[in-house]
């Protein structure tokens, strides 16, 4: 054995201690905790030089009708683009035909998709605009066309005249999960190509009255005007979502933001490029989550599947043999999922494909075979039911906990009336943002589905609301315009 002198050993001691072997753990720990930061935030740094370059800033014109004044908009989702920058109108107007006109200018985000030019962003960024202007990080300057719009989903695509363009690459938002870091690239307030980061808070999002079709991605990344269309962003610089909307009581961040799954959103963007509009398809039921209540009700283990409430006649449902009571548990061998989900992948299967459907119809499982419909639309891609209550001026909301208690509705059933247009017909029978809709024509209604359907059925003249303002319950008949 070698036999070190004291002086030997003192060297050691002091070796050992300049490299940082022998500091106390408290010490160590915040050093190994700082280097941890210095390694996110040069994470952070490489994506912002990836990803910045393919981040447009997007401006827009539109005529508008010119207003006497102009209300702050206070929908709970603050970032619906041409409310908030064109005005909410008054609720007191001129007739149409004594409105002058005005160009109004707007602002948004997007991001490149391709070197040719192909952009997505949301399609409240650029509906109905008169012009779109693009600039790029590098202060470059275009003129997009509008390739094709979805409202029911809130994508748009546009393009710009230009080759060997930098572009981003997307992700499987599939296997994005709860607590993976997310990076919000956009454009916030004009603050062009701003970038906050945050992570995953939730998945699958749906029931929100936002868009006909919903699978949000909620992130606590900061999120406000001016960012929708700009992409949500992995640690690998892939797009995973498309930043779309918030959940504000004031019209700014307040933790909760909510895209759009880049796998949806690639989708749609597909059929706009091959075709300038969205196919859908249609199974022609309507259709509601199985509950733990319903499934000792229909004598069942478990609460997985989707209850079958009503088959519309001559539907692909009704010639496949689908039938009121049915439960649907698995589409070509996957399960289904919560309603959302399940009406999200039945209308994203081309019409005339064949489908088989797992089902359980008294104790007893069966698989059908169903052709898929087309889904019919209105000029703007909405279902029918849809149109109708956008005509109707009412914007709605499933009640949450989380709802019940900032509205005081706890204990209450209804559907939450998010945005009333002023001068519509709901506004003219007296509903406001804020009210519970608990009855429509008399029967019980839970979520904007059950509204949905309620309309379509109609055969009246009138619709007669059962609607809590408040404390107060009261009746209200909506005049259905002809």
């Amino acid at each position: 054995m070698k036999i070190l002198k004291a002086g030997s050993s003192m060297f050691l001691l002091l070796a050992l201690t300049a490299a940082g072997l022998l500091l106390p753990p408290d010490v160590l720990a915040q050093k190994a905790g700082l280097e941890s930061l210095r390694q996110t935030g040069l994470a952070f740094r490489e994506v912002a030089k990836q990803v910045s370059p393919a981040v447009v800033f997007i401006k827009v014109e539109k005529e508008v009708e010119a207003q006497a004044s102009r209300n702050p908009f206070n929908s709970p989702f603050g970032d619906e683009f041409f409310r908030r920058f064109f005005g909410q109108p008054p609720q007191h107007r001129e007739p149409p035909q004594q409105r002058p006109k005005k160009r109004a200018m707007g602002q948004g985000s997007g991001f490149l998709l391709s070197p040719d030019g192909y952009i997505m962003t949301n399609n409240h960024v650029v509906e109905g605009a008169d012009q779109v202007t693009v600039t790029l990080l590098d202060g470059r300057e275009y003129k997009a066309d509008i390739v094709g719009t979805d409202p029911p989903s809130d994508v748009a695509i546009i393009k710009i005249d230009e080759t060997d363009l930098p572009f981003l690459r997307l992700s499987d938002s599939d296997k994005l999960q709860v607590g993976d870091w997310v990076l919000a690239f956009g454009n916030p307030f004009g603050l062009s190509h701003t970038l906050t980061a945050g992570i995953v808070s939730a998945k699958g999002r749906s029931g929100m009255g936002l868009n006909e079709y919903e699978n949000f991605i909620q992130t606590d990344a900061a999120i406000n005007p001016g960012n929708s269309g700009g992409p949500l962003i992995n640690l690998d610089g892939q797009v995973v979502g498309m930043n779309t909307a918030i959940f504000s009581r004031s019209g700014g961040y307040m933790g909760i933001g909510f895209a759009i799954p880049i796998n949806m959103a690639q989708r749609i963007r597909e059929q706009l490029v091959d075709s300038g509009s969205v196919t859908r398809g249609r199974l022609g039921v309507y259709i509601q989550d199985m509950t733990p209540d319903l499934a000792e009700s229909f004598e069942l283990d478990k609460t997985e599947g989707i209850l079958v409430t009503q088959v519309m006649a001559d539907s692909a449902a009704a010639k496949a043999g689908l039938k009121q009571g049915d439960l649907v548990l698995k589409m070509d061998g996957k399960k289904v999922g919560k309603v959302a989900d399940f009406r999200n992948r039945v209308s994203f299967t081309t019409p005339g494909t064949k489908v088989k459907l797992l089902i359980q119809r008294n104790g007893k499982e069966q698989i059908l075979t169903v052709k898929i419909g087309k889904l019919e639309t209105d000029a703007e891609g909405r279902p029918a039911a849809s149109s109708k209550l956008s005509k109707l001026g009412l914007s709605l909301q499933e009640l949450n906990d989380e709802l019940a208690e900032k509205f005081e509705y706890q204990g209450q059933v209804g559907v939450l009336v998010t945005e009333v247009v002023p001068g519509s017909v709901a506004a003219r029978a007296g509903i406001k943002r804020g009210d519970l809709i608990q009855e429509v024509n008399r029967a019980e209604v839970k979520t904007p589905a059950d509204v949905r359907k309620a309309i379509e059925e109609n055969r009246r003249s009138s619709l007669l609301l059962l609607v809590r303002q408040e404390q107060a319950t009261r009746y209200l008949a909506l005049k259905l315009d002809d």
